[in-house]
């Protein structure tokens, strides 16, 4: 996880991520302070619950508004590898850092091969990590809902070279009246070791929520349906870390608040639930908990 020094509304992302709330009338100061706040708090109750996190303190080297979200550039594998991504907005690419890669290998993170998709920018070609792709690590699958910042054919190239099967479709939400196309898969979906939480209702095509359906249903996962509202408070945005064997589900504390008692219920059969409250990160940078936590296998 990467604590942040710059973060604040990104202007080069608010043209496709409609979560970020435009007009927020904040001084930048006081949006980096309460994000602090809330990340010191998130690390926090995760230490507290086993979980082993590394917190690397971002520097003044490069803006970086959405540093917070390392989900995005860069995804950790088996096998020591790791894959560094293509970034839509220009400011994001400097994200991409070695320092990082160095303070993970001094903290005994193994990285023997570095496959590096970030070329592909040059052709306005993007694959933002796990933003873009929520992996069934397990079933070698990865669900991915196109977008502007998400392009099929880097999809295909990166299931050649991790041996995963791409389950492609299209997501929305319904922005003014409008249906816009969802910029990150893990806004609408959430795929943990015994179930999916997933808006099923974001999948519009009929033929394309039936094999996503399927696919979830042929590796026996219990499917946990949110709807649109629940999505738009970041209910989607979950990620199941497993540590010793247990199972820990990480999510906001809207997004918790969001569920109703039978969901809650559903989740709890297979994870200790973990929430704190990351509204100002939400709200600003329009993504949530999952998009800040880059995972890491060894």
């Amino acid at each position: 996880m990467i604590r942040p020094c710059n973060f604040r509304v990104n202007q080069e992302t608010l043209e496709n991520n409609f979560f970020q709330t435009k007009s927020i009338q904040l001084e930048n100061d006081f949006i980096l302070n309460q994000a602090i706040i809330e990340f010191d708090s998130l690390v926090e109750k995760m230490k507290v619950s086993g979980i082993n996190v590394l917190v690397y303190q971002d520097d003044f080297k490069h803006d970086t508004p959405d540093s917070i979200f390392p989900n995005n550039w860069v995804t950790f594998h088996k096998d020591q590898k790791i894959a560094i991504y293509p970034m839509f907005a220009e400011n994001r690419r400097l994200e991409r850092s070695e320092n990082v890669i160095v303070f993970l290998e001094e903290n005994n993170v193994k990285i023997n091969e570095v496959i590096d998709y970030s070329e592909a920018e040059k052709n306005n070609f993007f694959l933002e990590g796990t933003g873009s792709m929520v992996l069934d690590r397990i079933n070698k699958k990865t669900y991915c809902s196109i977008s502007e910042r998400t392009s099929e054919n880097l999809i295909e190239e990166f299931c050649s070279d991790f041996n995963y099967m791409p389950i492609i479709f299209n997501s929305f939400h319904t922005v003014d009246s409008k249906r816009q196309k969802i910029y990150h898969t893990n806004v609408m979906m959430c795929v943990g070791k015994k179930y999916a939480v997933i808006c099923l209702d974001s999948i519009d095509n009929k033929n394309e929520r039936n094999k996503v359906i399927q696919s979830l249903e042929d590796d026996n996962k219990e499917i946990i349906i949110i709807s649109e509202d629940q999505l738009n408070s970041f209910a989607g945005n979950m990620i199941e870390l497993i540590v010793n064997k247990n199972s820990f589900l990480i999510m906001s504390q809207i997004a918790y608040n969001s569920l109703n008692k039978n969901q809650i219920e559903r989740l709890s059969k297979y994870s200790k639930i973990i929430s704190s409250s990351v509204d100002t990160i939400e709200k600003c940078g329009g993504g949530s908990v999952r998009c800040m936590i880059a995972e890491i296998f060894n």
